[in-house]
């Protein structure tokens, strides 16, 4: 079978097993996005697990239906076919899926919005990277400290080509992704997600240019008062040299501003 929606089937039966286990999920209602063939969801289902099953494709979701009819019936999985980037999630628990690529920054940052206790997820490695990435650091963008704003990151598994069918071109890394309030004090968290964007769509920049870039969508008054308000350590820096309580300052100074 190809795989559909840019889809690759996890086969290492080891890798399976280590991902079901990284976290308890017996009892637990855990969401599967992407289950395509259902290995993971049934070692999901083995360790007494309530699954909750989102597959976008109709012909996957239709096999999961007959392969898992019994499980179905018992009411210890729900199938759903449904898009995880906007359709709406029933209540869970917990996250355990190996992510589509090309939506894994979407479906992350509204599992973040959504809320969970605990998640173990799969991505391309790359990405997996940019997201573990310390901000204050060259390779921190958007994505590393949105996430990590809201939630301890760490690497679990490192995936090769060879686990999956048909055999993708990159590497793949699973990570737990554990929420958690900010560090800092937030005043409004969508102005800090909206700073932390224009921050990094010109992150060569620094923040005061930045800024003054983001005329548009911060507004005239505002921006004026950030710049006459933050010192001089933060507005000199660019994007990727700042730490998270420096965005929180930014944020934080933005939302005291007149816009």
């Amino acid at each position: 079978m190809s795989a559909p929606f840019d889809q690759h089937f996890l086969v290492d039966e080891k890798a399976i097993k280590k991902i079901a286990g990284f976290i308890p999920v017996r009892g637990k209602r855990v969401l599967e996005i992407g289950p395509g063939e259902g290995p993971l969801t049934r070692a999901l289902l083995d360790r007494g697990a309530l699954v909750i099953a989102v597959e976008l494709d109709r012909n996957l979701f239709e096999e999961l239906e007959q392969r898992f009819s019994r499980e179905i019936a018992e009411g210890r999985l729900f199938c759903i076919r449904g898009d995880a980037v906007r359709d709406p999630f029933p209540p869970f628990d917990v996250v355990v899926a190996n992510l589509p690529y090309s939506a894994s920054s979407k479906i992350t940052f509204r599992l973040l919005n959504t809320g969970f206790e605990d998640a173990v997820l799969m991505y391309q490695k790359e990405f997996a990277e940019r997201m573990l990435a310390s901000p204050g650091t060259p390779a921190a963008g958007r994505l590393s400290v949105m996430v990590q704003t809201y939630a301890d990151v760490a690497p679990l598994l490192e995936l090769s080509p060879n686990a999956f069918r048909p055999k993708p071109q990159v590497r793949s890394m699973v990570v737990r992704i554990t929420p958690r309030p900010p560090p800092f004090p937030i005043a409004d968290h969508a102005l800090y997600a909206v700073i932390v964007r224009e921050l990094f769509s010109h992150r060569r920049k620094t923040v005061s240019k930045s800024l003054k870039i983001a005329r548009p969508v911060l507004g005239e008054g505002r921006v004026r008062a950030m710049l006459e308000s933050l010192p001089p350590a933060i507005l000199g820096a660019r994007p990727e040299e700042l730490d998270l309580a420096s965005f929180a300052r930014i944020a934080n100074c933005a939302a005291a501003s007149a816009s």
